[in-house]
């Protein structure tokens, strides 16, 4: 595949070869969602599904972008003189946010570039494509000019992209993912204080199922940040007797002892969901370590539980999903991954089960929702670098 890249590469960018090629990976999360902004944990893993880049330095100040994920936009050409969001520009947005917030932050970028992209993440799947091209951005970039910047820093860079230059208020867990990842585990991130735990992730004779809805996820935007919004104002009514700074703070006692505060049906539903899920959390760590795999599933399939009925962000299509994938034979646990209402869920599944899981889950999807999901074998793999 690099090799027909590099055909490519020519062919687009006046016969000039690449000098250097890259890959970032997407992301899952294996447990812990949506508690990222509520300053709980996350335990996500970087993937071997993700995106590759080709590159070179050009003598002039013209960056010129060509993806091969999105070839009907053809090649987008800004200068490095002007770096501002365009939304003509369209995914080329990341990776333009991303030089400029170098430039910013003082690195010396003294010219233009030639990159072409290819992502084997599906859009709209919610496997992080965005951060992936935000990181595979950063390492270009470092290796091209020999920046003296660590892969945290870009980390956080491609976050203060997300919710500055783009305007999405998402946590950094994705990034973080994607940069700091390490194969065969994941890595248990306290999104509070950024420290993080690497934590084997061997699964044995299981491995994780992919399951993509095939639903693009067109809710989750306006329903993320309402729900962050019933986080934030249960957080508040909290906070009248409680000294803490997020739901995070908060064991299953606490929180049970002092929902009369919240004394709302549904603010306490959706806390009661960002209080529980951290536990969950801290839990599947502790069984992943034990190698304590039934454990780990069940975990699982109490996440999905507690995302469909106390955060309501699964959606029909994650559920047929989801609730196939539990009564199949093999499968110790499933969840949805990602924000929900659409994208995709996760499965522990036996490798020798997995032909006819996808298969018979296939079928039940298809014949309840009326169109195909795919399925995909997920690696865990390192996080962003050079080849």
């Amino acid at each position: 595949m690099l090799e027909e890249l590099h055909n490519e590469f020519q062919q687009l960018f006046d016969g000039e070869t690449a000098t250097g090629e890259y890959f970032a990976p997407g992301r899952i999360n294996l447990i812990g969602e949506h508690t990222d902004y509520n300053g709980g944990y996350v335990f996500p893993a970087s993937i071997t599904i993700g995106t590759y880049g080709l590159a070179r330095k050009r003598e002039d100040q013209m960056i010129r972008l060509y993806s091969k994920n999105f070839e009907q936009l053809g090649r987008i050409e800004f200068s490095l003189e002007d770096l501002s969001y365009n939304k003509k520009d369209d995914w080329a947005n990341y990776p333009k946010g991303v030089i400029a917030y170098l430039i910013e932050d003082g690195y010396q970028i003294t010219s233009g570039m030639d990159i072409l992209v290819y992502g084997t993440i599906p859009n709209g799947a919610g496997l992080s494509s965005s951060a992936s091209i935000e990181l595979l951005t950063g390492v270009i970039v470092r290796d091209l000019f020999d920046l003296p910047v660590e892969m945290l820093d870009l980390v956080k860079l491609g976050k203060r992209v997300e919710n500055q230059f783009i305007g999405v208020n998402s946590g950094i867990m994705d990034q973080f993912a994607i940069g700091m990842g390490q194969k065969d585990h994941a890595l248990l991130l306290d999104t509070n204080t950024l420290s993080y735990e690497v934590v084997p992730a061997a699964f044995g004779d299981y491995v994780v199922a992919i399951m993509n809805t095939n639903k693009r996820r067109e809710l989750a935007d306006s329903k993320y940040n309402e729900r962050r919004g019933e986080c934030e104002e249960a957080l508040q009514r909290l906070q009248k007797k409680l000294p803490i700074q997020s739901l995070g703070e908060l064991d299953e006692e606490t929180f049970y002892a002092n929902t009369q505060l919240i004394d709302d049906e549904i603010l306490i539903r959706r806390a009661k969901h960002a209080v529980m899920e951290n536990q969950r959390t801290l839990k599947a760590k502790k069984a992943l370590q034990a190698n304590d795999l039934e454990t780990f599933g069940q975990l699982l399939n109490a996440s999905h539980q507690s995302l469909k009925e106390d955060y309501e962000v699964t959606g029909v299509e994650l559920d047929t999903l989801v609730a196939a994938a539990q009564v199949q034979p093999g499968v110790l646990g499933a969840r949805m991954t990602g924000a929900g209402f659409g994208g995709c869920a996760i499965a522990l599944v036996k490798e020798t089960a997995l032909p006819e899981f996808m298969e018979t889950v296939g079928n039940l999807y298809k014949e309840k929702i009326g169109y195909s999901a795919d399925f995909y074998k997920a690696s865990i793999d390192d996080g962003a670098r050079k080849l």
